[in-house]
């Protein structure tokens, strides 16, 4: 009976994990040229970079809605009096006239009115200045896909370095078991102490411990990933690159002016710049214009009467020519104010221009230390295993104790993550250098 019970709860155990297996979503499978597209196409900043592009395209038809025609239907029906006397009406003669109080009567008007504007520098310039603010929103929206893209290729790489760094604690747990067994099969054959056994152990927890915190950073980088992509944070990923060589490339060029050349042409937050400074030029010209004449053209046409079947057609056509003259100089107020932008503009494109040229500058700087990090790093990742290989077989060989195993483990373990953060920093440099020239969603 016992027997019984027992096989039926593993059943229902079985059960329960699987169901519970194929409730959990399949991880997402996803390469560094991938992440790169994604970010840049649909991560949430990308979207409200499009949204404010819309928003600043619908500014543009409201600003050429001035110089477009205007047409407006209405309708009345007025019931009215009126004192004649208060009109300066004296119709008044002996035994005859108008009474001092007209009315009530009733008067229905339908009417069709239009205006169009023939002449209007300063509208014009306003469609003119909502133009460029446009082509600045455009040119923001590139910006932010590049910022996307940017930000998740190093999101990507860091979560490839979480992975890396697992892998290289999973190798370090397994040496550290593997010399616990060295260290019971050498004093079981009575040629070390126990002391090299409890080494061996503390060790190989020490090991087990860095296990669980590089696989925690795996889990937070997994979860920024996901967030620099705009996925929910609860999906699983699963990165198809490692942290090679070739991993952040992009065509960028190799000599650095050349670069600087290229950042100055492509890259979008200077064209955003330039776009906004057009803008408030246009903005300056549109107020100044505002000192010219406006000509306007107005019409209606529609019935008026007593009654509506008693209703004729009754109509107007009138040409309007306005000219500004003083406004208290609230328009040479606001002229300065807009001129100060233009000034405002022009320093900051001075400035992001330099910038521009330290960001290549800081980026092949990084790149070439880099390179030469990995090159040592490599090498002292080689030393350091031949170093741990030898000290076991003296271990093994009785002619020293694990002491120069365990220093040599932990040489290997930092050996480890050197090489690791060289191969990070290069592919970061690579990353950087595609930003600094404006290339981030080239990157694969």
């Amino acid at each position: 009976m016992a027997s019984r019970t027992t096989a039926s709860l593993v059943v229902l155990a079985l059960l329960a994990a699987g169901r519970a297996a194929a409730q959990s979503p399949a991880p997402l499978r996803l390469s560094f040229a991938d992440a790169v597209r994604r970010a840049a196409g649909t991560a949430p900043v990308v979207e409200l970079a499009g949204l404010r592009t819309d928003e600043a395209q619908a500014r543009v038809r409201q600003a050429r809605a001035a110089l477009l025609p205007s047409v407006t239907a209405s309708a009345a029906w007025v019931n009215r009096t009126f004192n004649k006397n208060s009109l300066g009406i004296n119709l008044s003669f002996p035994g005859a006239g108008l009474p001092t109080l007209i009315g009530p009567f009733n008067t229905y008007d339908s009417r069709l009115a239009v205006t169009q504007t023939l002449l209007d520098f300063s509208s014009v310039g306003r469609v003119r200045a909502a133009h460029a603010q446009a082509t600045g929103a455009i040119a923001e929206g590139g910006a932010a896909s590049e910022a996307a893209a940017g930000a998740t290729a190093l999101a990507y790489l860091q979560a490839a370095r979480a992975a890396a760094v697992v892998g290289a604690r999973q190798a370090d747990s397994a040496i550290a078991a593997e010399l616990v067994g060295l260290a019971q099969a050498q004093r079981a054959a009575g040629v070390s102490a126990v002391i090299d056994v409890t080494r061996a152990r503390t060790q190989l927890v020490v090991a087990e411990g860095a296990l669980v915190v590089a696989r925690n950073q795996r889990d937070r980088a997994g979860i920024d990933l996901a967030r620099a992509l705009g996925l929910d944070p609860a999906t699983p990923l699963q990165l198809t690159d490692t942290l090679t060589a070739a991993l952040g490339a992009a065509n960028t060029p190799a000599n650095p002016d050349s670069a600087v050349a290229l950042a100055v042409a492509r890259r979008p937050d200077l064209a955003a710049e330039a776009a906004r400074g057009d803008a408030a030029r246009r903005a300056a010209a549109a107020i100044s214009a505002e000192r010219l004449p406006r000509i306007g053209l107005e019409a209606d046409y529609g019935g008026n009467g007593p009654t509506v079947p008693s209703s004729i057609g009754t109509g107007q056509i009138a040409v309007s020519v306005s000219l500004p003259i003083l406004d208290g100089f609230r328009r040479e107020g606001r002229a300065a104010e807009q001129q100060a932008v233009v000034r405002e503009s022009g320093v900051r494109t001075r400035d992001l221009q330099q910038q521009i040229a330290a960001d290549v500058a800081g980026a092949f700087l990084d790149l070439s230390a880099a390179a030469a990090q990995q090159t040592i790093a490599a090498e002292r990742l080689r030393l350091a295993q031949d170093e741990l290989a030898q000290a076991r077989e003296r271990f093994k060989a009785g002619v020293a104790g694990n002491i120069e195993v365990i220093d040599a483990q932990a040489s290997l373990l930092r050996a480890r993550d050197t090489d690791i953060d060289a191969r990070f920093a290069a592919a970061a440099a690579r990353v950087n250098l595609a930003r600094a020239v404006g290339l981030a969603q080239t990157l694969h």
